[in-house]
């Protein structure tokens, strides 16, 4: 069998990408069904009127930064699928980012390639980016923020922290796991942080791993250097972008960017278990605390995830966007990028075999899935009323998404991605003794 290549991977995926991306093209032309994702239609709108100097927000439903329609301006002068090829050109990154990632942490060549894969040959995120979805950009962003902060780069992570969270809002329940990460222990004052190495873990007992992390840790030394640094650049980076274009745009910006996604309420069908309360209720007035009480179950899972994994920082993000997508208020297939960008992250720690529990966690996903697109079919093209068949098959959904997770993480093979000072200096004073 042919050796895996990085080279040749990221080059023969950047060939399918361009090819999906032509057949999208002809697809668009020729077939009643449209290839291209009706967001993409959504952002080439919004930067053809930032081209004519309108706002962006003159199209309805764009609910996005001003700076994603900036980036679609060529959409208007160089060619329609500009955007495309931007979106897959970052898809084709976050596999190079995944890439350097396990090789920073020393993992073998060939699982490093084939954690690359599950990410570039996934069906869910090459499709992604050629339809004309910006989440790849996204996730190129927050892979980025983890090798800056990998090498010890903490002003360049808070800097790409504080643009990805006004870019795209969600990434800010990354912000407490990335504080607890900064710890002094890890991160001493003039000096790089040191990775572990993937081949040292594997030899690891549970026992042997270093337990400097606690509440009470966190308290005594929440004030560090890097810990101001990073919350003070990201923040400022981030009110700075917003201010710029509330400046720009006012108060559609505001409310259309980031106001909106915390009381959104959608009644179209998702696969969220919230969607049909929302639908009977869709006209009345509900209250805004009524709207921010769907976020109670997603904070408390948080926070429990946090707490447990901040260490492990690859896993706890994974595991943190799993458990944020399943109990959010609106769930659509793009979401899914959100996490399958940080799967390979995990994927060489995992006790997990592909042959039978690998297998069989992808079947029930996928199953439980096409379960609730039958019905969805049923409904959106049938005109059947299956709304209460809809829901149940939402809440297989998440019951299947949550049995995935609690599988996921017992089979995980647990350790901080730095080595802790404390910790090194003791096992090196032991072997001296």
């Amino acid at each position: 069998m042919t050796r895996l290549d990085i080279r040749s991977l990221l080059t023969f995926s950047a060939i399918f990408r361009v090819i999906l991306i032509l057949y999208g093209e002809w697809q668009d032309s020729h077939m009643e069904v449209r290839y291209t994702d009706v967001d993409y239609i959504v952002f080439s709108d919004a930067a053809s009127l930032v081209a004519s100097g309108y706002s962006p927000y003159n199209r309805t439903t764009y609910r996005y930064s001003p700076l994603l329609a900036f980036l679609l301006l060529p959409n208007s002068f160089l060619h329609r699928s500009w955007g495309k090829f931007l979106f897959s050109s970052a898809d084709i990154l976050v596999g190079y980012f995944i890439y350097y990632i396990l090789k920073l942490q020393k993992v073998p060549e060939n699982l490093c390639n084939y954690s690359v894969m599950a990410w570039l040959f996934n069906p869910f995120t090459f499709t992604i980016g050629t339809r004309g979805n910006c989440e790849p950009i996204v996730s190129a962003m927050i892979l980025w923020i983890i090798v800056c902060l990998m090498k010890g780069n903490v002003l360049q992570s808070a800097i790409w922290y504080g643009l990805v969270v006004h870019f795209r809002i969600y990434p800010i329940i990354y912000s407490i796991p990335i504080i607890l990460v900064l710890d002094p222990n890890f991160f001493p004052s003039g000096q790089k942080p040191v990775l572990r190495n993937w081949s040292a873990v594997q030899k690891e007992r549970l026992e042997d791993l270093n337990g400097c992390f606690t509440l009470l840790n966190l308290l005594k030394s929440i004030f560090t250097w890097n810990r101001v640094i990073f919350g003070l650049v990201s923040g400022s980076v981030f009110l700075f972008c917003t201010g710029l274009f509330f400046c720009l745009y006012g108060w559609d910006f505001l409310h259309e960017a980031l106001l909106y996604h915390l009381t959104r309420t959608d009644p179209r069908h998702n696969f969220s278990i919230y969607f049909y309360h929302i639908y009977l209720h869709y006209g009345h007035n509900i209250s805004v605390v009524e709207k921010l009480v769907s976020f109670l179950p997603q904070f408390l899972v948080q926070l429990v995830l946090i707490f447990s994994f901040a260490q492990d920082l690859p896993f706890c993000l994974f595991v943190q966007t799993v458990s944020f997508v399943a109990f959010n208020k609106v769930i659509t297939a793009q979401y899914f990028v959100w996490f399958f960008s940080l799967l390979p992250l995990i994927l060489p720690w995992s006790k997990m075999k592909l042959k039978w529990g690998g297998l069989s966690c992808i079947l029930l996903w996928i199953g439980a899935q096409t379960h609730w697109l039958m019905w969805g079919y049923l409904l959106e093209f049938k005109g059947k009323n299956v709304f209460l068949q809809l829901w149940v098959a939402g809440l297989m959904f998440l019951a299947a998404n949550i049995f995935i997770l609690v599988m996921i993480i017992r089979q995980h093979k647990y350790s901080s991605v730095f080595k802790a000072l404390e910790y090194t200096h003791s096992k090196h004073t032991a072997k001296l003794e």
